[in-house]
C-alpha cells in the first residue's frame, strides 16, 4: 500500500459522554476520489473535522506521508497545523469573506508583505496563479466574491486550499446548490486536480455523482466504518443495503405508465415570473408530477404562484374544475394547497422551537377549545412522528438538532396535518441522506396512493424518474416536455431542458 498517504485507524470520538466515533478506520490513496457515504449523523463530517484539527480524537492513530513517501504518526491539534500539512476542506457553507476580493480571500491569513506593508501585487500574482488551476482565468482576481456565481465561489474556495500546497482536499456536499452545467465543471476540475496527485475525500448523498467521480467508497453507520468498496465492484443497491443496516427493494415508478384521469389542478395561460410565456399545465387526483429544470428554467417561480406566494397575472387557476383565485399562501391553503420549501431552515421551520411547535403550526386554527389545544397539539404531533417515522427523542426536542431528513419529515408533517389534496415539494430530498431519501420517497407514494396530487420540483434527474408517474420540463419559463416517466430517459429529459 505504498500509494496510501493517510491512514487513520481505530478513531473514537465521544461527546458529552456519547461515542460518536467507535474505532473507525480510514485511509486515502494518492489522486484518488474517496467518497464518503452514510445516513446524517453517522459520523462522516465528524471524522473529517478530526483530520482537519476542528475537533481532536480521544483514542486512536493518524498517519501521514512525509517528504520521504513514509507514512509517520502524527497530532493534528487545529486547523492550522492541518493546513500546514496539506489539509483542507471546502464546507456545503462557504467560509468566504463576501465584501473582499478574490485575491484576498485567497491569501487571507498568509497575506504577502514588503517589509511592512501588504503586498498587493504579489497577493493578485498568487491569486491569478491558483485561479488559473481551477479554470478561473475569465474572472478578475480583484471581483468581489459576492458577485460571483454559486460554482465561482465553490473555485474559489478550491483555490484557497491550492495556495496552502493541498494535498488532500475534503468536498461536503459540493454539488448540493449547482446546475448540471456546474456540475460537469466541477467533475472536470476534480479530475484535473487528481491527475495531478491532489486526493479528494468526496462527501455527497447523490447515488449518480459516486459512481461518476469516484474511486472508492467508504460506508458509514451508527458512527461506525462499515466497509470500503471499490466503486467498479459495487452497486446502489448494495451501497444502501450497508447504509440502512437492511435489504433494499427498488422502487422506481418509472417502470409502469400510470393513467390519472380526474384533474384536481389546471392553470390556464399562467405567465410565469420575469418569462412573460404562457404555459399550461394539468396535475391528477393521485398522481405524483416531477417538475424538472435547470437553474432558472422557472419551475420555483411557478410554484410560487400556485401557492400565492408571487402574482398569477392574467391566468386562470382551477381547483376540482372550478376556477379560483389566490392572493396568497392564505387563500391556496383554505382550497388545500400546501408548499413544502427548497430552504427548509429559513423558509420551512422555525430551528430554535421544538418539534411539537413546529409541527403543528399550520394547524393551530383547527384546534377547537384553546384550553385543550395543548393535549391536541401533543396528540397530533405523536400520530405524525410515529406515522411518518421522525427519529426524535420526543416532542420537546429543538427542531436544529435533528438530521436533515427528519427535519424535512417534519415539514412535510406540517403540512399533512391539515389534510391538504394538493402538495408542492421544491427539492424534498435536497441535503438529506440515502435512507431518509428512500423513506420520503415512500411517504410521497403513499400519499398519492391515498389520492393526494403531488407536485415535486427537483434538480435531481435520476430522483424525477424514478418517483414521478408524469414529468414536465420546463426551459426559460416554458414547459418543453409533459410525458408519462415511464417514456422517457435520461437523455430525452435533458435535451428538452436545454434546448
Amino acid at each position: 500500500m505504498s500509494d496510501v498517504i493517510l491512514q487513520m485507524s481505530n478513531i473514537t470520538k465521544r461527546f458529552s459522554g456519547v461515542t460518536v466515533l467507535n474505532k473507525v478506520n480510514f485511509n486515502l490513496k494518492k489522486g484518488e476520489v474517496h467518497v464518503l457515504i452514510g445516513e446524517n449523523g453517522a459520523g462522516k463530517s465528524t471524522l473529517m473535522k478530526i483530520l482537519t484539527g476542528i475537533h481532536q480524537k480521544d483514542e486512536g492513530q493518524i498517519l501521514l506521508v512525509n517528504k520521504n513517501g513514509e507514512l509517520e504518526e502524527t497530532e493534528l491539534k487545529n486547523p492550522v497545523m492541518a493546513l500546514e500539512r496539506g489539509i483542507s476542506m471546502v464546507f456545503q457553507e462557504f467560509n468566504l469573506m463576501e465584501n473582499m476580493n478574490i485575491a484576498e480571500n485567497i491569501c487571507i491569513g498568509y497575506e504577502p508583505v514588503k517589509g511592512a506593508v501588504l503586498d498587493r501585487k504579489k497577493m493578485i500574482e498568487t491569486a491569478r496563479e491558483q485561479m488559473k488551476r481551477v479554470n478561473m482565468e475569465e474572472v478578475s482576481p480583484t471581483a468581489i466574491v459576492e458577485t460571483l456565481t454559486t460554482a465561482q465561489k465553490q473555485c474559489v474556495e478550491i483555490a484557497k486550499c491550492l495556495s496552502h500546497d493541498a494535498r488532500i482536499i475534503i468536498l461536503d456536499e459540493p454539488t448540493s446548490s449547482l446546475s448540471e452545467k456546474e456540475v460537469t465543471t466541477l467533475f472536470s476540475l476534480i479530475r484535473s486536480l487528481k491527475a495531478s496527485g491532489v486526493s479528494i475525500v468526496y462527501i455527497s448523498h447523490r447515488m449518480e455523482e459516486i459512481f461518476e467521480i469516484g474511486d472508492r467508497i467508504t460506508v458509514f453507520r451508527d458512527g461506525e466504518m462499515i466497509d470500503t468498496v471499490s466503486v467498479a465492484k459495487t452497486s446502489e443497491n448494495e451501497l444502501v443495503k450497508m447504509i440502512i443496516g437492511r435489504e433494499f427493494v427498488s422502487d422506481h415508478l418509472s417502470e409502469k405508465v400510470v393513467k390519472h384521469e380526474e384533474v384536481r389542478l389546471e392553470g390556464r395561460h399562467i405567465s410565469v415570473g420575469k418569462f412573460g410565456k404562457e404555459l399550461d399545465f394539468q396535475v391528477h387526483k393521485g398522481e405524483i408530477l416531477g417538475v424538472f429544470g435547470l437553474v432558472g428554467a422557472g419551475r420555483t417561480e411557478l410554484a410560487r404562484m400556485i401557492f400565492g406566494i408571487d402574482p398569477i397575472g392574467d391566468g386562470i387557476l382551477y381547483k376540482d374544475g372550478e376556477p379560483v383565485r389566490i392572493a396568497n399562501p392564505r387563500d391556496a391553503i383554505r382550497l388545500g394547497i400546501g408548499m413544502i420549501p427548497e430552504d427548509r431552515k429559513n423558509l420551512g421551520l422555525i430551528t430554535k422551537l421544538n418539534v411539537r411547535d413546529n409541527l403543528t403550526l399550520a394547524a393551530l386554527k383547527r384546534m377547537s377549545v384553546i384550553l385543550k389545544s395543548r393535549a391536541q397539539e401533543s396528540s397530533l404531533t405523536e400520530e405524525y412522528i410515529d406515522r411518518l417515522g421522525i427519529a426524535t427523542s420526543g416532542q420537546q426536542q429543538i427542531i436544529e438538532r435533528l438530521s436533515g431528513g427528519n427535519q424535512q419529515k417534519v415539514v412535510i408533517s406540517k403540512w399533512l396535518a391539515l389534510d391538504l389534496d394538493v402538495i408542492i415539494l421544491d427539492e424534498p430530498t435536497r441535503g438529506v441522506d440515502v435512507g431518509a431519501k428512500a423513506e420520503i420517497y415512500a411517504i410521497m407514494r403513499q400519499l398519492a396512493d391515498e389520492g393526494k396530487s403531488i407536485i415535486m420540483i427537483s434538480s435531481d434527474l435520476p430522483e424525477v424518474l424514478r418517483v414521478s408517474h408524469r414529468i414536465l420540463v420546463m426551459h426559460d419559463g416554458e414547459i418543453k416536455l409533459n410525458r408519462p416517466a415511464g417514456t422517457l430517459d435520461q437523455e430525452q429529459i435533458m435535451h428538452a431542458a436545454i434546448s
